[in-house]
């Protein structure tokens, strides 16, 4: 969309306000608002910020950065209507003299996917993000929504939450595949419509935005936290993926001659994800939580596998597109919801393009469940185990020069230092756990 046309449909729409949205090194959304009025001079020259005061961003001395609004990310916000209708318009971050911010991570997103388009591929994913629904009582106490599980119908309040979501999802440009119940109480996920990385990336942001507005507007909490509650499944984001030929106007991960139907690029790719998974896992499972939620026993991945049946596998193959060539995907089970998703993008295709550059070969296949082996037998077959920990997840991060790559000097020390210290804060602190086993004990 070009910048009259998003004028134009400003004017048509009868918009008073426009949302500009941008995410900060860690995912979280923030915003500009302006008037309609100033929507041209947006479009033409940008916004100014302060870039100092943004999590990840500049540093003081070079803190003038601008919002460029980019008009293909045009939507109505279906919530905001009291006052007029408000837009909502996605930013690229520019420097004063209009290049590329480097610390943008929707830049770091671009510039990857130009280094597949280079080798004549597009990237294409399909998150599956779920969250928790809670009550809060008078007092602040959190309940869950329901107490019912897989793929159980919906209570009343939850298939009306469901629906109002769908239907606000809608008003973003997002088509909504399936939405249903996840396995924890008060627990579900909806998934969306596959498509180009960077658009994706731009609609889960969206995604979540809708969801928690939605739930607060009904007095409820909604979360993508990975583990919220203690011995009940966890939230993650499996991400299905696939690269298509742009030359052969095909998808490059299909081979129907391939007892998995997949060609030697979809090998490749598997293979580099897995060589480099611990070095990119404090990207896309980024929090002190994460590693909560990637533990036996709830279907989170733990073993650096690849399977087609087995479901604890990090990469599995799903078989539903055998006879559909231009399906064929493979999807990667560890990235939870509380990563930023343009940098987790970023990374998942970076460490895929590494491995069909260096035609890397994967692992045979393990179709038994990982969960059952005991050491030896993890040792017999070369099976690694995912970082148990942030801290763990960092030292890999630290060394990685892939990652490094991606994200640019300024970037990956400030991911670094961000998340060490967020570390460093978690070890600090006394839990109800130490205190419930230790107090009495000692």
């Amino acid at each position: 969309m070009n910048d009259r046309t998003t004028l134009e449909r400003a004017e048509k729409d009868n918009v008073k306000f426009v949302s500009l949205q941008f995410t900060d090194l860690l995912g979280v959304i923030k915003e500009v608002i302006i008037p309609v009025r100033q929507l041209r001079d947006a479009l033409t020259d940008g916004v100014w910020f302060d870039g100092s005061s943004i999590e990840g961003f500049a540093r003081i001395q070079e803190s003038d950065l601008y919002l460029k609004p980019d008009g293909s990310t045009y939507s109505l916000v279906p919530w905001l209507t009291g006052n007029g209708k408000t837009a909502r318009i996605m930013c690229d971050i520019c420097r004063p003299d209009g290049t590329s911010f480097e610390g943008d991570p929707r830049f770091i997103l671009k510039r990857v996917n130009q280094e597949a388009a280079e080798m004549g591929f597009r990237y294409d994913v399909g998150p599956e993000p779920e969250f928790y629904l809670f009550r809060r009582d008078g007092l602040g106490e959190r309940f869950l929504l329901d107490r019912s599980g897989y793929f159980d119908l919906s209570s009343h309040e939850g298939y009306r939450l469901l629906e109002e979501i769908t239907t606000a999802l809608e008003s973003f440009g997002i088509s909504a595949e399936a939405s249903h119940h996840e396995v924890g109480q008060g627990q579900y996920e909806i998934d969306f419509t596959y498509g180009p990385a960077l658009n994706i990336a731009d609609k889960l942001l969206a995604l979540k935005y809708s969801v928690k507005k939605i739930a607060q507007a009904h007095n409820l909490q909604a979360t993508f936290m990975p583990k919220p509650v203690m011995a009940a499944a966890g939230s993650g984001m499996h991400i299905h993926q696939s690269l298509f030929d742009t030359r052969a106007k095909r998808n490059a991960f299909y081979d129907g001659n391939d007892r998995y139907r997949l060609s030697e690029v979809a090998y490749s790719f598997i293979a580099g994800q897995m060589k480099y998974i611990k070095e990119i896992c404090a990207i896309l499972c980024p929090t002190v939580n994460s590693y909560k939620r990637l533990v036996s026993g709830f279907e989170a991945p733990v073993y650096v596998t690849w399977a087609s049946m087995n479901r604890s596998a990090l990469i599995r193959v799903p078989q539903w597109f055998r006879q559909r060539p231009s399906s064929a995907r493979v999807e990667l089970r560890c990235p939870d919801p509380t990563c930023n998703p343009y940098l987790a993008f970023a990374v998942m295709l970076k460490a895929g393009l590494e491995g069909i550059r260096s035609n890397l070969t994967p692992p045979e296949p393990v179709e038994e469940n990982v969960y059952q082996f005991d050491d030896a037998r993890l040792v017999e077959k070369n099976i690694e185990i995912l970082p148990t920990s942030l801290q763990e997840a960092l030292d890999h991060l630290r060394r990685s020069e892939v990652v490094r790559g991606v994200l640019g000097d300024h970037l990956f020390e400030r991911y670094v230092a961000v998340k060490t210290k967020e570390w460093n804060e978690f070890k600090a602190y006394v839990t109800s756990w130490e205190l419930d086993r230790y107090v009495d004990m000692y």
